[in-house]
């Protein structure tokens, strides 16, 4: 079989900004003290300070915005085999399994892979706009990372096209003061094991920091076998007491062959659930990132530069192509940018002033082959064998371009007051060059031997511009010394990505592939208005944070799915709308018990989409949408150096496609984790996922006219040991 496709190719703590964002203490609550009776108490839910707001430490109570924060305390206890197992701690995110590390994800959305989210690690976006990949989590060493910060909703003035659903910062882990290392293994079922090793050392005027990542699974389900390796790399130094800088270099390889959400018929997913119709679909991905924050800090004045550089690329052959238009393809881009920021702070009314622009230049490509097939069966159980490389269907290059400055400001007339403003203007332009074909191609190929031709749209040679002015206002009021109350009006869009612009669906005539390629040419930017309001504060040694918003998106690219066919076709929708309410809570049930919460209630509609002579989906509910979802977590630290949680995550029913005709039912489960430290240097932990062992689907559709199911983990074990010196 051919399985491959040829390549087109932290500073010591010390009074200066850098240093207190990398300290910043993201366990504890607000700007109030802990109570004496809680000094004890496990990591707390929510935060005093968040960073992604501004590109700096700010604290919570003045941050207009829905922001979740994980800690790093919370993702060692955790130790991830997937971001799905830590995303949902922040109310109103949940991640869906794929494969392997691969995801879906929910953020005041539906489970979704469309382009809506932006990915950041240390506020460094992790790819361009116009080559996202709803996989990022899976490029990002995860579990080795200092914290997860979750804004959901359109972001800040600092962020541009892409956060629409909301922002996904991964913290990096900060330099130790002192020499440290550590060792980690661990072992589970279905063939899981993982290495974690790391440690650094601090100086004078800084430290460094090194982590590496070794994960392989032979999969639970046929044919889903994974390795990862991931490391990363932070220095931190201050040249002086005024300048501050961190690198991070990061890297990630991954090989998988992806069973990528592969569905099963009802009767496979109750009785044979480790099937896999699609073994021969494959995932290659190699991404590489590195960054330099530099920050100079004079008077009033903050001077920060940002230069990084990215390396990513991927070869794929889809599983959700299979069924209708079966490809391998490599993609590659390479990008360089720059994050520049003056920030002044003035005496009258604590005002703060930031001017930026964010400046990004990625140069991509696409080659796409059809396939020939062998296959068996037929309809939504027809299972595929083998495959062989055919004619190419795109061949192309396409840069990515982005200038787009921004200003933010903050003031307050009265002392309990926060008033926050900001502009932002995007300049995007792609720079198309098809090194293939001028018009639509005709490519046959075989399934069992008999030849079939398909279509395919070529866009011309050519640049397709976006610009978009984006404003954001909020405030925040300081109700007392343990609350504060936040209403904000945020903006937001998104500019089509490479894929959407210049890969249409194929199509059975040359004008029909053709029409296509014009339309995905002629797709408008997605636009999203937010109205949110939010209550956040300590009631005795009650924790909470509640939120209610409403989003309206216009224009928004959709994806028609025909499920007799299963092809899909990207198109601007009228409207969409999202509204929900959002609660995070934690408190002491005793001294060494605690409980933490994160619940929400969401309806995601189709308030505008009619299909021209095919459907009207308005006023329907939005599909993988389920209503509810929750994820509750009881700790018991019952002796020093010993903690055990037990997790419940609930996942609300939700349709299964855009007529609204059958639905999901939505499921519990129930995790255990155990860590017991016999001293400082030794470490043994197990997690059980999954406890009841359930049989739950990752996800829920239509397909081929009939309803498939992606069946989640069973109970697994994994346990393992930790060396620290």
């Amino acid at each position: 079989m051919n399985t491959e496709i040829a390549a087109r190719s932290r500073a010591a703590s010390r009074r200066t900004p850098l240093a207190a964002l990398t300290a910043l203490p993201v366990v504890s609550l607000l700007v109030v003290p802990t109570p004496a009776s809680c000094a004890d108490a496990p990591a707390l839910t929510l935060p005093a300070v968040s960073v992604t707001g501004t590109r700096e430490q700010q604290p919570l109570a003045e941050t207009t915005a829905a922001v979740g924060v994980v800690g790093e305390d919370a993702v060692r206890l955790v130790r991830p085999a997937h971001p799905s197992e830590i995303v949902s701690q922040v109310p109103g995110a949940a991640i869906a399994v794929t494969n392997g590390e691969g995801h879906t994800t929910a953020i005041r959305q539906p489970f979704t892979t469309a382009p809506v989210y932006l990915f950041l690690e240390d506020g460094v976006p992790t790819r361009s706009t116009g080559f996202f990949n709803h996989n990022a989590l899976y490029e990002v060493n995860l579990p080795q990372s200092g914290g997860i910060e979750i804004t959901r909703g359109p972001g800040t003035a600092l962020y541009g096209s892409d956060a629409i659903g909301g922002i996904v910062n991964v913290l990096t882990r900060t330099p130790p003061s002192a020499p440290e290392a550590y060792l980690s293994g661990e072992a589970g079922g279905n063939g899981w094991w993982r290495l974690l090793a790391g440690g650094g050392a601090g100086y004078d005027a800084g430290g460094w920091r090194g982590d590496a990542n070794l994960t392989h699974t032979d999969g639970w389900r046929d044919g889903t076998d994974y390795d990862r390796r991931s490391a990363t790399l932070r220095w931190d130094h201050a040249p002086g007491d005024a300048t501050v800088a961190k690198t991070v270099l990061a890297h990630s390889s991954i090989d998988q062959q992806t069973g990528a959400n592969s569905p099963l018929i009802r009767s496979d997913f109750d009785d044979y659930p480790t099937r896999n119709y699609k073994q021969i679909a494959f995932r290659k991905v190699d991404a590489l990132r590195i960054s330099s924050a530099i920050e100079h800090e004079e008077g009033a004045d903050l001077y920060s530069l940002t230069p990084y550089y990215r390396d990513d690329s991927m070869d794929l052959l889809a599983t959700f192509l299979l069924a209708f238009d079966p490809t391998v393809y490599t993609t590659q881009n390479r990008s360089v940018g720059l994050l520049a920021k003056w920030r002044r702070d003035l005496a009258p009314m604590r005002t703060r002033l930031i001017l930026g622009v964010d400046l990004d230049h990625s140069p991509g490509s696409r080659l796409e082959r059809r396939l020939n097939l062998v296959t068996e069966g037929s309809g939504a159980s027809r299972q595929f064998l083998d495959y062989s490389v055919g004619g190419v269907a795109y061949d192309y290059d396409v840069s990515f371009t982005g200038i787009s400055p921004y200003v933010h400001a903050e003031f307050s007339p009265i002392e309990r007051l926060r008033v926050t403003a900001g502009l932002r203007y995007d300049h995007l332009r792609y720079d198309f060059d098809n090194a293939f074909a001028p018009a639509a191609v005709a490519v046959t190929t075989t399934t069992n031997g008999t030849p079939g031709t398909r279509f395919y749209g070529q866009a011309p040679d050519g640049e397709v511009d976006f610009d978009h002015l984006s404003p954001k206002l909020g405030v925040s009021v300081a109700l007392g010394e343990a609350s504060s109350l936040h209403l904000a009006w945020t903006h937001g869009f998104r500019a089509p990505s490479e894929s959407q612009l210049f890969r249409p669906s194929a199509a059975s005539s040359a004008s029909a592939a053709q029409a296509s390629s014009s339309a995905a040419l002629a797709l408008d930017p997605v636009k999203a208005d937010q109205i949110e309001a939010g209550l956040r504060g300590r009631i005795g040694t009650l924790d909470y944070d509640a939120v209610i918003y409403q989003l309206t998106k216009r224009d928004d690219i959709l994806s028609y799915r025909d499920t007799e066919t299963n092809a899909t076709t990207a198109v601007n929708a009228g409207r969409t709308t999202h509204r929900g309410i959002e609660l995070a809570a934690g408190f002491p049930l005793a001294t060494r018990w605690r409980v933490d919460a994160a619940l929400s209630w969401s309806r995601h509609e189709y308030a505008d989409w009619v299909v021209p002579g095919t459907a009207d989906f308005t006023g329907n509910e939005i599909e993988a949408a389920p209503r509810f979802l929750g994820n509750t977590r009881l700790g018991w630290s019952p002796a020093a150096g010993t903690r055990l949680q037990l997790e419940w995550v609930h996942v609300g029913s939700y349709w299964m496609d855009q007529a609204n005709t059958m639905r999901y039912g939505g499921h519990d489960l129930f995790h255990l984790r155990a860590e017991w430290s016999p001293n400082d240097r030794l470490k043994l932990f197990g997690n059980i996922t999954n406890l009841g062992d359930h049989r739950y689907a990752d996800s829920a559709q239509i397909s081929s006219s009939t309803p498939v199911y992606s069946p989640g983990l069973p109970r697994t074990l994994i346990a393992g040991v930790e060396a620290t010196w």
